[in-house]
């Protein structure tokens, strides 16, 4: 097995700040979109459908671009990949800040979904190859604060620049600072060349190895827990901002401060859970967080009239707990591959998330409903049905675990 890069602590402390900040700027690349939605169905004369179309076209397009990365992603120096694929993500926003009618938007969402399905997975594998198992929980907590940060800063600024400016200058205030991410990355991080397989392998191979990682049962439990994860989560989350306005008479603007006030949590929480993760094991932290996670689900799916300032101080305990979930099994994730395949057991994994997270918001839509109020239907049983996934993840995930050294390979030789 390949070992993990020995960088010195300030340059591994900039790498992973670095990879933070790029996978902060897919996240946002996706977030940023859907509360600039009003503007962009007014400036290119839409409805709701066609928006949401363009939507879900990233995501569909990140899990074919994730699923297609696994062919060749562990075939070339991790830096010069990123470098490349992450010079593209820009050139795709600056494509959306362009666009200048529907077509053309709808292009450039499918362009940025191919880039960011690539560019996810690299952030994983990346600290998967530079960090010591033993410290990778910590590692990822660290990188997870992009969350935090989208929803902290990035988000509400996008929101008030497209406001005050028009709804292209968050995408081009994106394209900037990947420019800036982009002349970072190539300052500080090293080459990283140890995962690749001399001599390569032939060409007439490569989809027989990836049907035969996909196949390998190590790889299957992770994939699968990756999925019910994933669909747990994503059938609350795209619905909570629409119930808090449609039930409990929260105001579209008063939005922000909820989220702010649970990003706000996660960025102190997220690095602490992933130094318990590396302590006490990280299947261990998983069950502790999910299990922690199930009572602020029930509570914000059946959530009693409360006044605005008792959701924002009760908001963060739902946001650290199901972001905070997701830090020991990222971690635990990067370990089950041989660090061969490391690249294409991520970028699967990428694709499988991307489809779970679309699985999951439509499995979510399906089960709720209008009332002739006006209010939203239903949101109680997705509660219900998001917490039996959880469950089950709970007691999937001592399933999973590290292959055996070269199994990957020798998988595909028998």
């Amino acid at each position: 097995m390949t070992t993990p890069l020995s960088l010195p602590p300030g340059r591994e402390r900039a790498l992973l700040w670095l990879l933070a900040l790029t996978q902060f700027t897919i996240i946002m690349d996706f977030m940023v979109m859907m509360p600039l939605g009003p503007q962009i169905m007014q400036a290119f004369s839409v409805g709701p459908s066609a928006f949401a179309t363009a939507v879900s076209t990233y995501s569909w397009c990140a899990g074919i671009s994730g699923f297609f990365a696994a062919t060749y992603v562990d075939r070339f120096d991790r830096k010069r990949l990123l470098l490349a694929v992450y010079a593209l993500f820009a050139l795709s926003n600056l494509g959306c800040a362009l666009a200048d009618s529907y077509s053309t938007m709808l292009l450039s969402r499918a362009f940025a979904g191919l880039t960011g399905g690539v560019l996810g997975s690299m952030v994983l594998s990346i600290v998967g190859d530079a960090i010591a198992a033993e410290r990778r929980g910590a590692a990822m907590g660290l990188v997870m604060t992009s969350f935090s940060l989208a929803a902290i800063a990035g988000v509400p600024l996008g929101v008030v620049l497209g406001a005050h400016f028009g709804w292209s200058t968050p995408f081009f205030v994106l394209v900037l600072f990947s420019v800036l991410i982009w002349l970072g990355a190539q300052r500080v991080m090293p080459p990283m060349t140890a995962h690749i397989v001399h001599p390569p392998v032939p060409a007439s191979q490569i989809l027989p190895q990836l049907f035969a990682l996909m196949r390998q049962p190590e790889h299957v439990r992770a994939f699968g827990l990756t999925a019910l994860v994933m669909v747990a989560h994503m059938m609350l989350v795209p619905f909570i901002a629409p119930v808090l306005v449609a039930n409990h008479g929260v105001q579209p603007e008063q939005i922000s401060w909820i989220y702010l006030s649970g990003g706000a949590a996660t960025l102190f929480t997220s690095r602490a859970i992933g130094r318990l993760a590396d302590r006490y094991g990280k299947q261990r932290m998983f069950r502790i967080v999910a299990l922690a996670s199930l009572l602020p689900m029930m509570f914000i799916t059946h959530l009693p009239m409360l006044p605005l300032l008792a959701i924002v101080l009760l908001f963060p305990c739902f946001m650290v707990t199901a972001n905070g979930r997701m830090i020991p099994m990222q971690a635990l994730l990067t370990m089950v591959p041989d660090p061969s395949r490391r690249g294409a057991f991520m970028s699967v994994n990428s694709a499988v998330q991307q489809v779970a997270t679309g699985t999951g918001a439509w499995l979510g839509g399906l089960l709720l409903a209008n009332g002739a109020d006006g209010s939203i239907q239903g949101f109680g049983t997705n509660g219900w049905v998001a917490s039996v996934l959880v469950l089950l993840a709970v007691c999937w995930v001592g399933q999973v675990r590290a292959a055996a050294p070269g199994a990957a390979r020798s998988a595909v030789a028998s």
